[in-house]
């Protein structure tokens, strides 16, 4: 699974620049994320990868694809905190941090996007989990 990270100014009418063509192409995104400052940043994670790489190219939009794993996270203070911190510790950069499924018992799904896949998926070996997209969801999706 990949995210897909564009920078792009921070300006009014910015998410709607880059989300128009994928909208066009009936992709569904799964989840986002912004970033803020002078210069934003905008990440998707989408079912149809393929789908959401070639809308993105159509609209000239530039972006760079970051491999992501699913971690599981109890829903108490510091658990964030003791996540970011291990990976920290194994030399791994967090590039995408987005919730994709909540429970009922008090955990959340969160769908990390990092830049060393393999160091992340041993530091956070007890906190791995599989994530699909849910059926309900597929089905506004387009598939290629």
């Amino acid at each position: 699974m990949q995210t897909f990270i564009v920078e792009s100014a921070n300006r009014p009418g910015e998410l709607a620049r880059v989300t128009e063509p994928i909208a066009a192409r009936g992709i569904n995104i799964e989840a986002f994320s912004l970033g803020y400052g002078s210069q934003g940043a905008l990440a998707f994670l989408a079912h149809d990868e393929q789908g959401l790489r070639s809308a993105l190219d159509a609209g000239g939009i530039s972006y760079k694809e970051v491999p992501v794993l699913t971690i599981w996270l109890e829903d108490k203070p510091g658990t964030v905190a003791k996540t970011a911190r291990r990976l920290a510790d194994a030399g791994v950069n967090i590039e995408f941090f987005a919730p994709v499924e909540f429970t009922t018992d008090r955990k959340a799904t969160i769908c990390i996007g990092v830049d060393k896949i393999d160091a992340a998926r041993a530091a956070l070996s007890d906190q791995l989990i599989e994530w699909k997209v849910p059926e309900k969801m597929l089905a506004g999706s387009t598939t290629r």
